[in-house]
């Protein structure tokens, strides 16, 4: 997947003429935000407690039940992130209403939508939506599907543009792009994320400035569009500067609930309804520029949550924050310079009152700072309870921001609305690779490629393919 690297921090209003060019086969940065350590003892603590009251024997199991799905065509299942950094390459299932699910995969012919039972099994032949770049979302409906991706456009800089591309009964209905000439802008790399409250679609995802106030940088787009693809009014043009990454929830009425990391505040933050001008409530603080942040959503790390009482939880890598305050340098008055307290990244959980507040201090669910943790994601488990997963890799040795080290598993946890531990750590086989579709029952279905991870060294050629996946499902 071709994607856009900036340079390690330059400011992004129009007061700066610095520009950010992309460079082929290295995303953009990632980002995370910054952390308030809430103690891990006590954190441990209680584990004992739970289990104490719980017993052992009222334990979840946590084990994924899988099902082997044949592909049409390679899957190229590692992209190469800051520093060549091995990732998963992005895969998306959704739940229709109906109960049966869609996975969407990148191709070298276009992006394929598989189709499948509710019971994760394939139920007919792919949709390969041609000339397609990335998956940034998806959502199912019962007669098709929609798909956030990039696709093909003219503009100053020869990338491409973000569009939503729906198909019903088989057949496209719409391509409508979101990015062109008359916005002055493109999306050589998504990072995105696409939503649906039963009306309108909300997609919001990473934009580079191509000519306007802001050419040459890089910064994030909410666009909303009907059920028919016609683009409609709120949203915004240029939100989070140098936009690292982006997670929305939908909502029925109002505002959808946004977060952005941004690598010039320094963190991630709160932007429903306002982009996120200075104004944007803080979740934490973090040094984000050059890729140290932990990861874009949902590809690399969190999701955002929503409780039956409308708080909301994010989870993320996290390298802390040692100390934070504004840059003395930056004459704009916007900069921040956040020291980490880690050179690894530890797993993170912050809770949002609201969808326009900032939350109280994060909680930590891991603390070893010999171990790097990767491609961390939150989802909820059942009626008043959260899964977190990571992966873990030991001996991890950090430069620039990013680590190498040797794998050791798949991690699961349950952590209820307060951070408490529910659950031991599990390690499972499974892992999870992008967005979880949740279905009817509460059941947690997702795709990934059956292969052992190595994040010993770089990726510095292409990618290793793959022609199958395997399915997960997890039911509380």
């Amino acid at each position: 997947m071709t994607s856009a690297r900036r340079t390690p921090r330059d400011g992004d209003t129009p007061r700066d003429t610095t520009r950010d060019t992309p460079r082929a086969g290295h995303r953009r940065v990632r980002a995370a935000r910054k952390p308030v350590i809430a103690g891990l003892a006590a954190t441990t603590a209680l584990v004992g407690a739970w289990y104490a009251t719980a017993g052992a024997a009222t334990a979840p199991t946590l084990t994924p039940a899988t099902t082997a799905v044949p592909l049409a065509a390679k899957f190229p299942y590692l992209s190469a992130g800051y520093n060549n950094t091995r990732e998963w390459t992005r895969t998306a299932t959704a739940a229709a209403p109906n109960g049966t699910l869609r996975v969407a995969w990148p191709a070298s012919d276009g992006i394929h939508v598989t189709p499948l039972t509710s019971a994760g099994k394939r139920s007919g032949t792919d949709t390969v939506v041609k000339g397609a770049k990335e998956v940034g979302g998806l959502v199912a409906h019962n007669d098709g599907f929609a798909l956030l991706t990039r696709v093909t456009d003219t503009n100053t800089w020869k990338e491409t543009a973000a569009a939503i591309v729906r198909y019903t009964n088989g057949k496209q209905t719409f391509r409508t792009k979101l990015t062109g000439t008359a916005s002055h802008d493109t999306s050589p790399t998504l990072d995105g994320q696409l939503t649906w409250n039963g009306k309108k679609y909300g997609a919001y995802f990473v934009v580079h400035g191509a000519g306007g106030f802001a050419d040459g940088h890089f910064g994030d787009k909410l666009s909303y569009v009907g059920a028919k693809g016609a683009k409609l009014s709120r949203g915004w043009g240029w939100g989070c500067s140098h936009n690292e990454g982006v997670a929305l929830h939908a909502e029925t009425t109002g505002d959808f609930t946004s977060l952005c990391f941004d690598d010039w505040r320094s963190g991630l933050f709160v932007s429903t309804g306002i982009g996120a001008p200075d104004v944007a409530p803080v979740v934490q603080r973090e040094q984000c520029w050059a890729g140290y942040c932990g990861g874009t959503f949902a590809s690399r790390t969190g999701d955002l949550v929503k409780s039956s009482t409308g708080r909301y939880a994010t989870a993320f890598a996290s390298r802390g924050a040692a100390s934070a305050k504004k840059n003395p340098d930056d004459s704009s008055g916007r900069g921040w310079t956040v020291k980490p307290k880690t050179s690894t990244h530890q797993v993170a959980v912050a809770f949002l009152k609201n969808r326009n507040s900032g939350p109280g201090k994060a909680i930590y669910l891991t603390n070893a700072p010999g171990t790097e943790h990767v491609d961390v994601h939150v989802a909820p488990y059942g009626k008043n309870r959260l899964l977190v997963s990571w992966e873990s890799l030991k001996n991890a040795k950090c430069a620039s921001g990013t680590c190498t080290g040797t794998f050791t598993g798949t991690h699961f946890r349950l952590i209820d609305w307060n951070g408490r531990f529910q659950s031991a750590d599990k390690v499972v086989s499974a892992r999870i690779t992008g967005d979880i579709a949740v279905q009817k029952d509460g059941t947690l279905t997702w795709a990934y490629v059956p292969v052992t991870p190595s994040y010993t060294k770089p990726l510095t050629g292409a990618s290793p393919t793959s022609t199958s996946l395997r399915i997960a499902r997890l039911t509380p």
